[in-house]
């Protein structure tokens, strides 16, 4: 059974940094794309980044371009999402989510396995 465990939510100000990390277990971590989505108050859970199984590609969804990056280290089955220039707009709770597959996908549908979530609040 895949368990993905999330950390590195918090309080920061607009224009400051968090690195969000999701350490899974129950599956060989690098056979899997790896994704990170977003749910703000009032609204629909919203892609946010993917990374292929063995790291070689990366997509964004276009609000986070130049400032998030995910990155994964399958020898720690972890995967991360470094959040630079935050914004009030990025709050929300971060979940990570483990793919069927190892390619780039994006939809929530083309991930079976989730975590619990966390918070990342952005003041202004």
């Amino acid at each position: 059974q895949v368990q993905l465990v999330e950390s590195g939510g918090g309080l920061v100000q607009a224009g400051g940094s968090l690195r969000l990390s999701c350490a899974a277990s129950g599956r060989t971590f690098s056979r899997y794309a790896m994704g990170w989505f977003r749910q703000a108050p009032g609204k629909d859970r919203e892609f946010v980044a993917t990374i292929t199984g063995n790291g070689g590609a990366t997509y964004y969804t276009d609000a986070v371009k130049g400032r998030f990056t995910i990155s994964r280290d399958n020898a720690k089955n972890t995967v991360y999402l470094q959040m630079n220039s935050l914004k009030p707009e990025d709050t929300a709770v971060y979940y990570c989510a483990q793919a069927y597959g190892s390619g780039l996908l994006s939809r929530s549908d083309d991930f079976p396995s989730w975590g619990q979530g966390t918070q990342v609040t952005v003041s202004s």
